[in-house]
């Protein structure tokens, strides 16, 4: 049975570790896609959170981005923060060092 694009998503976005972020665009492109927004698709549909990581992924930018888990944005900076992420203005700092490239 073919994974769906999800599951594929889901997979590799478990690769990334505490203290780490990445975006749609890494992961998309990882994929051999240029399906920005399906990634993006994936990580609001994802039923698998924590353990499958979304709060780790933010725009290509650094921004953080929105969240649809517990907590909305203000969550999600609170999660990526206890990794040991820093946040400031809901931008990642440091955003070269933390990006997570595959």
């Amino acid at each position: 049975m073919q994974k769906s694009f999800n599951q594929k998503v889901y997979n590799l976005l478990k690769k990334v570790p505490k203290g780490k972020v990445t975006t749609y665009k890494i992961l998309a492109e990882k994929l051999g896609t240029k399906a920005y927004r399906a990634v993006g698709n994936a990580m609001a549909a994802n039923p698998f959170a924590p353990v499958v990581p979304c709060h780790r992924v933010v725009n290509s930018g650094g921004n953080v981005g929105n969240y649809s888990g517990k907590g909305g944005k203000k969550g999600k900076i609170r999660m990526l923060e206890k990794e040991g992420v820093k946040v400031k203005d809901n931008k990642i700092e440091g955003f070269e060092k933390v990006a997570h490239k595959f």
